[in-house]
């Protein structure tokens, strides 16, 4: 069962250390080990499926919420940009396309092999990207 300990019996137990541990100098990586390109092929798929909206849907009624979902799209890559480079003081940079070619990247599963991993980062913008041009062909087919 429980028992009630006094703080006499806490301080007579306790190890007490004079410099705590965190103290220590920590580096982390927040890359992904991704390159910068898989960065710009999902950006560059988000902003055009946005730029298919706007032209495709072209109303002046949409102005305010393009701009809201351009900045939400932008800030989608810009926090992480900023994530990256914070404190503490990391060493770490993207990853070269030639490194993410000849190691791919670590995942929960093992490692992943370059073009699995670009798949899978990229599918997913690309049918978004797809999804807004058949939106757009069958609205300009049905006018």
């Amino acid at each position: 069962m429980a028992e009630r300990l006094t703080r006499q019996v806490v301080a007579e137990k306790a190890i007490v250390l004079d410099e705590p541990a965190l103290s220590l100098p920590t580096s982390v990586d927040r890359t992904f080990e991704l390159p910068a390109g898989l960065y710009v092929g999902t950006a560059a798929s988000y902003f055009g499926f946005l730029g298919v909206m706007a032209v495709g849907f072209g109303n002046p009624g949409l102005i305010v919420p393009m701009a809201i979902f351009i900045v939400f799209v932008a800030m989608f890559f810009a926090v992480p940009a900023m994530w990256m480079k914070m404190g503490p003081l990391n060493p770490q940079q993207l990853t070269s396309w030639s490194r993410f070619q000849q190691r791919g990247v670590m995942t929960p599963y093992g490692r992943s092999t370059a073009g699995a991993a670009a798949v899978q980062v990229l599918i997913l913008p690309v049918l978004i990207l797809l999804w807004g041009l058949a939106a757009v062909i069958i609205a300009a087919v049905v006018r």
